[in-house]
């Protein structure tokens, strides 16, 4: 198998890691993308961009209230 963050993980195709990962895992090398992408485009005065391990995402939340969430204008 592979190791990745110290947690084995076997040969194939590992649709989501502990880390938010897709990888492919082979005898030769282990290939992952991420499965989140990260906000650019928000108001940074007023807003903060946390990420949600539940989701493998990234929430964007008002700093004064994080129950809020922000409009995102762009993600890369």
């Amino acid at each position: 198998g592979c190791i990745m963050d110290g947690k084995l993980y076997p040969f194939g195709e590992i649709a989501r890691t502990e880390s938010c990962f897709r990888c492919s895992c082979r005898p030769d090398a282990m290939r992952c993308c991420s499965l989140f992408h990260t906000p650019t485009g928000y108001d940074k005065e007023n807003c903060e961009v946390v990420f949600n391990q539940k989701s493998c995402d990234y929430d964007v939340v008002q700093k004064s209230d994080p129950s809020k969430e922000c409009f995102v204008y762009s993600r890369v």
